[in-house]
């Protein structure tokens, strides 16, 4: 990948630098709860980015859900991953090398969609604050 361009949100960089600098160590939640980190390419840029995210997973599989809080449009990484699906997965020390696939298949979005409210309940209200349809993708091995 290309040169690592931290987040403008300070508070995103802060924490993707605690969780590397301490191999998983320290900054391992958000909310609350286990987040991962993912790394994955810019669109436009082609830039390396970082981006904490819930830790949720369904069976062996991981799942990145984009909820953005249940604001009206999609976090800018679901374009990046659709543009660019190969990315690496943190989760405390282990690093998985994965490809990103988004679930569009309704049954099998509803299993994933149920493991991630699961592991965030929060996720069940930012859907009703948003009229799109939250992306989900399960990440894969290469």
């Amino acid at each position: 990948m290309s040169e690592y361009v931290p987040s403008p949100r300070e508070f995103v960089a802060n924490q993707v630098k605690r969780y590397e600098e301490s191999n998983g160590a320290e900054g391992t939640e958000l909310n609350g709860l286990a987040c991962v980190i993912v790394t994955h390419r810019g669109q436009k840029t082609g830039a390396t980015r970082k981006t904490p995210l819930m830790r949720v997973k369904a069976g062996d599989r991981y799942v990145l859900v984009a909820s953005m809080g249940g604001a009206p449009k999609n976090p800018v990484w679901v374009d990046n991953l659709r543009a660019h699906p190969e990315v690496t997965l943190r989760d405390r020390a282990e690093v998985l090398e994965v490809r990103a696939r988004e679930v569009t298949d309704d049954a099998e979005r509803a299993r994933f969609w149920m493991a991630a409210v699961e592991a965030f309940p929060p996720y069940a209200e930012y859907q009703t604050r948003t009229t799109r349809k939250i992306p989900v993708f399960v990440l894969e091995p290469r």
